[in-house]
C-alpha cells in the first residue's frame, strides 16, 4: 500500500507522494483549515483591530448566516461582541502594565485556561463546518 500522510489541519490521509502532498498543501481547504488553526492563536488586540477595519457583513445581520463562514470578507462579529473585545484587549494592556511595572499579579487558575481553551475549540469546530 505504501505511506500515507496525514494532515493535522484537515484531519484526513492520502497517499504520501510528492504530486499528492504538494496538490493538498496548495489546496483551498487545507489553506482555510491551516488559517482556522492559526486564528485560534492570535491576541484579541489583532483581530479587534482587524475586525474594525471590515464593514459588516449585511447578509450576516439580516439572516443571522453567512455563505462564506469565516471566510467572509465582511465582519460577521455585533456591537456587543466588539464591545466585549474592547473590553478583553484592555483588560489584557493594564495586566501587561501592572507586570511591566512589578506588581504582584495572580496568574490565572488552570480552570479558566480550560475555559477559554474549551471555548476556542468548539469555535473552531463550529467554524469548520460552515
Amino acid at each position: 500500500m505504501g505511506k500515507r500522510y496525514f494532515c493535522d489541519y484537515c484531519d484526513r490521509s492520502f497517499q504520501d507522494n510528492l504530486h499528492n502532498r504538494k496538490k493538498h498543501l496548495n489546496g483551498v481547504q487545507h489553506l482555510r483549515a491551516k488559517r482556522v488553526w492559526y486564528d485560534l492563536f492570535r491576541d484579541a488586540a489583532a483581530i479587534l483591530q482587524e475586525e474594525q477595519t471590515k464593514k459588516p457583513c449585511r447578509k450576516f445581520l439580516q439572516t443571522g448566516q453567512c455563505d462564506f463562514g469565516s471566510n467572509c470578507r465582511f465582519s460577521h462579529m455585533t456591537e456587543q461582541d466588539l464591545e466585549k473585545l474592547s473590553a478583553q484587549v484592555q483588560g489584557e494592556q493594564r495586566l501587561r502594565e501592572l507586570r511591566q511595572e512589578g506588581a504582584d499579579v495572580p496568574p490565572g487558575t488552570i480552570e479558566d485556561w480550560l475555559e477559554k481553551r474549551a471555548k476556542r475549540l468548539s469555535a473552531a469546530q463550529s467554524n469548520r463546518y460552515l
